[in-house]
């Protein structure tokens, strides 16, 4: 797939050593994006789910156009104090100290389906919180869907020790 070859490398960004995987690049190419998105709908188009939902922010690119095309709802997963009804809150580890993300308390109803989306899958700590959030308001992980995999970071493997299937559009690995 030439997902791949769209995406922009940035060595030593945000700091010496990082690669820096930039899917804007992905994005701004109309056939690239095209295909992406073509990934995604096609894959998801006869699973049993009921919403969409992202993680800010690049994955509300993909989620939004996702939910539009399959006729299912969507729903953020935010920044702290990004939403601004009750949220229900999850705390994640960075490399230097701690972050949260939120969703609404009323965004889901006991035992729906979801697919939750984001650009990157790294060490895996947004998506677990992602994850978590989503089972502290009774939903059902159908599967997580990345654009980009870092297998190197270890987030898949944490994600599968956790019992939470996954899918990535490419992965660099060892690079």
């Amino acid at each position: 797939m030439p997902i791949k070859s769209r995406i922009r490398t940035i060595p030593n960004w945000p700091k010496k050593g990082i690669m820096f995987r930039d899917i804007t690049t992905l994005l701004k190419d109309p056939v690239g994006l095209r295909i992406c998105l073509e990934d995604f709908i096609n894959r998801y188009k006869d699973k049993n789910f009921d919403v969409v939902i992202a993680i800010d922010s690049r994955g509300f690119i993909i989620g939004g156009v996702l939910a539009f095309v399959l006729g299912k709802g969507f729903v953020p997963i935010r920044k702290k104090d990004k939403l601004p009804s009750e949220t229900e809150k999850q705390e994640y580890q960075l490399e230097y100290g701690t972050d949260t993300v939120e969703i609404h308390k009323d965004a889901l109803s006991k035992g729906q389906k979801v697919i939750i989306v984001d650009d990157l899958l790294a060490t895996g700590g947004t998506s677990l919180a992602a994850v978590k959030l989503v089972q502290k308001l009774g939903g059902e992980i159908v599967e997580v869907a990345f654009i980009v995999h870092l297998p190197d970071l270890g987030g898949g493997k944490k994600l599968e020790k956790e019992g939470i299937n996954y899918y990535a559009q490419v992965s660099f690995e060892g690079d």
